[in-house]
């Protein structure tokens, strides 16, 4: 294998919806090293990072019908049984939301915790509180995704944070994603929510990181499912 080969399997591609970002951060780099080379020296390091932002790295991810998966980087920064946000469409009845908060420095590309057919995506404009609030989920602006499972509807709600000014969903109705499947991104600090049917168990602690596709946050029936699935 050729040195540029092993670079290429070590350094994750970068999601196509960052080249802008990234193209803006370098003129705007070119700019300040033009006025002062410090400066320049500065906007090097922030483009870097909008490269390392915008990262989309493959994930292996656990195949069975009974296991739920992160659908983000991040930390669990809450595991309680609320009422989802009207606008999903799932009833009144409190269900386990697992939430994931994600930094500045996590991966931004949201998956698909299980297989399923979508069945309605809910955009809801709002605020940009800070996203590990607890009020983040019914007052941030938020796009919803329920998916039709095996063991019932799940909703799975990128929410919009402090920083956070766009959230892009890639998926519609009547798309049927496999878990780990890329459904969108947010940019730039953001929360995903999984709101959880009836029977499912939590496999994650506050505070534990998750990694998106490859965490099992929860499962509905205990038993280990083996096979994996890279994407």
């Amino acid at each position: 294998m050729s040195t540029i080969d092993s670079i290429r399997r070590e350094i994750p591609p970068v999601h196509p919806q960052g080249w802008p970002f990234i193209g803006a951060f370098a003129v705007a780099t070119l700019i300040l090293y033009w006025l002062w080379h410090p400066l320049g020296w500065i906007g090097l390091v922030l483009t870097v990072w909008c490269v390392y932002f915008f990262r989309d790295p493959k994930r292996v991810t656990p195949i069975g019908p009974d296991i739920v998966v992160a659908p983000a980087d991040g930390r669990v920064c809450a595991i309680a049984k609320v009422a989802p946000p009207a606008d999903l469409g799932l009833g009144v009845e409190p269900r386990l939301r697992i939430s994931i908060f994600m930094s500045v420095f996590d991966c931004h590309v949201n998956r698909a915790p299980m297989d399923g057919e979508v069945k309605a995506v809910a955009y809801h404009p709002g605020a940009f509180l800070s996203a590990d609030l607890d009020k983040a989920s019914e007052e941030n602006e938020r796009n919803g995704v329920v998916m039709a499972t095996a063991h019932g509807d799940v909703g799975c709600v990128q929410i919009a944070g402090l920083v956070a000014r766009r959230i892009v969903c890639f998926t519609r109705a009547g798309a049927h994603l496999q878990a780990g499947q890329r459904f969108g991104l947010i940019r730039f600090g953001s929360r995903v929510d999984v709101y959880l049917p009836d029977g499912a168990r939590p496999r994650v602690g506050l505070d534990q990181r998750s990694v998106a596709g490859e965490t099992i946050l929860a499962d509905f029936s205990g038993a280990e499912s083996p096979g994996f699935r890279a994407d």
